[in-house]
């Protein structure tokens, strides 16, 4: 079992991808009201090697020896993968094993102002930046950065790193109704989508509940608007959570699993992470899909969500 990979998770956009977390749970430099992962315990910008880089890299050595390659390394997990000073180590440690597995990272972006975050990236595939909110009172509301990150540093380290980045950008924008599509906002959004350039513009909303309690998810309908309105040829809606299951690397047993165990009690994210010795982000693909088929609800109390079976 490792402490550090996960996966390879099934996903919409990556295949079958083998997550590397770089950062304890959860230690981010936002605290999203939708992160599935749950509030962020550590708010912070300061990189540091906060997992070390021997440790990392032994895993990936034993799975390298031990299993059929992925078809993505995804830096990923329980929080933002930039806060680790050596992912650019990691990065080469990579390359050098393993040339030919494209490596993705899932970030929200907010260290792109920093020349050495953007150097130690140069060598990944597809970097998948955030962008949410370009007003300063709606990247407060959704996003809740640290006081020290002004919203027009954020967009001009996602500009900056655009101009001067090889691979691939997918530049994801996760869609609150009410919050951050209105037409303002979605004007703001395509002027500043307009000044990143990125390959793609994916939409996504919401799939089962965040950290904070009355937000829904955006409907088809809405997403159709926000795209009609950044009136941009790069722009796909990607949130369809059922989808999933076609994906080969979709695990039956894993999703059997789950349902097992919740039928017992109900469980929060936690605890079936520590139940199942599986990580957050491969179960919460996992309950993506059952919440979307109708199998689990969840029901919020005070120590959080739980699922359960219907």
């Amino acid at each position: 079992m490792y402490k550090y990979l996960f996966g390879p998770v099934p996903s919409r956009r990556l295949g079958m991808s083998l997550g590397v977390d770089l950062v304890p749970r959860k230690v981010c430099s936002l605290d999203c009201v939708y992160c599935e992962v749950g509030k962020t315990t550590k708010l912070t910008l300061k990189r540091k090697e906060y997992i070390p880089y021997a440790k990392i890299v032994e895993e990936l050595r034993h799975f390298f020896s031990n299993n059929p390659d992925p078809d993505f390394i995804t830096f990923s997990g329980s929080g933002e993968p930039t806060l680790n000073s050596r992912i650019g180590d990691v990065v080469v440690f990579i390359k050098q094993n393993k040339p030919d597995i494209p490596i993705a990272v899932l970030t929200n972006g907010t260290l792109l102002y920093d020349s050495a975050v953007r150097a130690e990236l140069q060598g990944v595939d597809v970097v998948l930046p955030s962008l949410d909110a370009v007003s300063a009172d709606i990247f407060a509301e959704i996003n809740r950065p640290p006081t020290n990150l002004p919203v027009e540093k954020y967009l001009q380290g996602l500009i900056d790193f655009s101009h001067g980045f090889s691979g691939k950008i997918w530049l994801e924008i996760f869609i609150l109704p009410g919050c951050n599509d209105g037409d303002s906002e979605v004007q703001r959004m395509r002027e500043a989508i307009l000044k990143i350039k990125p390959d793609s513009v994916q939409i996504n909303t919401l799939d089962r509940p965040g950290t904070e309690a009355d937000l829904r998810g955006a409907t088809v309908a809405e997403l159709r608007s926000v795209v009609e309105r950044l009136n941009l040829d790069n722009v796909v809606i990607i949130a369809a959570a059922p989808q999933r299951k076609n994906i080969k690397s979709y695990r039956s047993d894993a999703e059997a699993a789950i349902l097992e165990t919740i039928s017992r009690r109900p469980c929060t994210l936690v605890d079936l992470t520590q139940i199942l010795g599986m990580h957050t982000s491969e179960i919460n693909k996992y309950l993506d899909v059952l919440e979307a088929e109708g199998k689990i609800e969840t029901v919020r109390q005070e120590r959080g969500f739980f699922y359960q079976t219907r």
